[in-house]
């Protein structure tokens, strides 16, 4: 499992599965002769995604940012249209670190579609339940309220299952929430009404999770937003804000669906001067 230690904290990313999605559904307007020199596709014009969580202990606390596939819950017809060849082994990723999953006090969700969400619920004898039976699950107020009251096109991401079983360990914020003095969560919007970016700081160190808003490291550009964004001008918005003072920062950017970096450091130019690739295992 690969790992990046910011100042007193160590990210280590679990093993969520994967999912290959349309490569022209994730790049939007962009064409495809531009952005396949910058991610590898493959015949049927998909690009591999990770659904990785990364755990973090905090205070004491063990913190999930994300929650990845999930195992048991999706269809033969759902695997082949999501492109899901491996499921999630979140509990053997946590055994190598000695834990379980009701060990997890935290989990923070930069939104709820079901790439993200659906590693919260496991099914059961009466249904479904909650894997982290113990753990507070963050969200933005916005994102909470469409997960259970989707509209035409998003209720083919917000999925009952996924949030049913596990409403009384809920807890949302409007704007911005600070969590153990070290992760903040900005709501931002743009992939989805209520998606959340995440900031971690530990000893004069920062990381930024843009979620959504740039999903793998190929997402650089501004301008570059997936035709999955509900709303594409408030994800350019934030890109432009948090992006650009990220690199001039030369903080670290971490991902959750990168399959090939786990986390990069760029400067102004946009130039990598620091980086965490993912080991790959065949």
């Amino acid at each position: 499992m690969e790992t990046l230690k910011i100042g007193e904290i160590t990210l280590t990313w679990l093993n969520g599965g994967v999912t290959h999605m349309d490569g022209g559904a994730m790049f939007g307007v962009v064409p495809k002769p531009l952005w396949s020199r910058k991610y590898p596709v493959n015949e049927k014009n998909q690009i591999e995604l990770r659904t990785d969580p990364i755990y973090l202990n905090v205070n004491g606390k063990h913190v999930l940012i994300e929650s990845g596939i999930g195992n048991g819950k999706l269809t033969d017809k759902q695997k082949r249209n999501f492109g899901v060849t491996e499921e999630s082994s979140i509990n053997t990723s946590l055994a190598r670190l000695g834990l379980k999953p009701i060990d997890i006090d935290i989990i923070c969700m930069t939104h709820l579609h079901f790439d993200h969400a659906c590693g919260l619920t496991t099914p059961s004898n009466n249904g479904y339940q909650s894997v982290f039976p113990n753990a507070i699950i963050y969200t933005s107020e916005v994102e909470w309220n469409e997960m259970r009251n989707p509209n035409i096109r998003s209720r083919n991401t917000y999925w009952e299952e996924n949030w049913k079983c596990i409403e009384e360990q809920m807890v949302t914020f409007k704007n911005e929430l600070i969590i153990e003095d070290t992760i903040k969560m900005v709501h931002t919007g743009g992939h989805s009404a209520g998606h959340s970016l995440i900031v971690i700081e530990s000893a004069g160190e920062r990381v930024v999770h843009m979620g959504d808003l740039m999903p793998t490291h190929a997402h650089q550009n501004v301008l570059w937003v997936l035709a999955y964004d509900d709303y594409p001008m408030d994800s350019i918005r934030n890109k432009q804000k948090w992006v650009t003072e990220t690199m001039q920062a030369q903080d670290w950017f971490i991902f959750y669906h990168d399959a090939h970096y786990r986390a990069i450091k760029w400067d102004e130019e946009g130039s990598i001067i620091a980086s965490v690739m993912r080991e790959r295992i065949e």
